[in-house]
């Protein structure tokens, strides 16, 4: 039986940047799975399994197909309950949501404004239309203006993390002394501005940039694969 991740892509289909989708993989490596990953870019997800989901990931599993990373992992948890939790019981699942949370209204719409226009430069032309016409509407502004304001919401960041920031200094990962769902989706995060922008958001004797450098080593350095 082959599993496939639907990820998302710009031009370069070897550069899977969604966070989402990030989450997904690594929550795939820890219960020891494996998968092809497709990635396509954002004008082409409509059209995935007869359209099936507007965005990305999905997951194909034999006959099933699970949309949204959450539902994913706990569709991970259940279905193959044989390999690592993702979650480590009802505790594990109650604290991924909050870091969900966490990250979606706290650190996402930072890292939006600090990425937004590096992922549409890595797109291809279709794409890049779309993108700045739905981010643009979506922001209120057009993507050169929220451009123009990076640095001030780069100087920004590390307050955003201070929560994160103070549990990772009693231990190694969110999850505990290993990871679990609720690493992923932080990681997913910060890999996504590490993919398209390349750039080094906090400095490196940041708890949390050793947190992420040991994310990046997982699963003999999944996330590092993608430089």
């Amino acid at each position: 039986m082959t599993r496939i991740l639907y990820s998302l892509c710009g031009r370069d289909d070897t550069r899977p940047f969604s966070p989402h989708c990030w989450k997904v993989s690594l929550a795939l490596a820890h219960k020891g799975l494996d998968y092809i990953e497709k990635p396509v870019p954002f004008t082409q997800i409509p059209t995935l399994e007869n359209g099936f989901s507007k965005t990305v990931p999905i997951l194909r599993d034999g006959n099933l197909l699970i949309r949204d990373s959450f539902d994913i992992a706990l569709y991970l948890e259940e279905t193959y309950p044989d390999g690592p939790t993702l979650f480590g019981g009802e505790g594990g699942k109650a604290l991924s949501r909050f870091v969900e949370s966490v990250s979606n209204t706290l650190i996402h719409p930072a890292l939006v404004k600090v990425a937004i226009k590096d992922i549409h430069d890595l797109l291809g032309e279709t794409d890049q239309i779309y993108f700045r016409h739905s981010r643009e509407a979506r922001l209120g502004r057009n993507l050169e203006d929220v451009h123009a304001d990076r640095d001030a919401e780069i100087s920004a960041i590390a307050s955003r993390f201070e929560a994160i920031r103070q549990t990772l200094k009693h231990q190694p990962f969110i999850g505990g002394e290993g990871p679990l769902f609720a690493d992923y989706i932080l990681f997913g995060a910060l890999q996504w501005v590490r993919v398209t922008t390349r750039l080094t958001l906090l400095p490196a004797d940041d708890p949390v940039s050793d947190w992420f450098e040991r994310c990046l080593d997982l699963y003999g350095g999944k996330g590092r694969a993608v430089a």
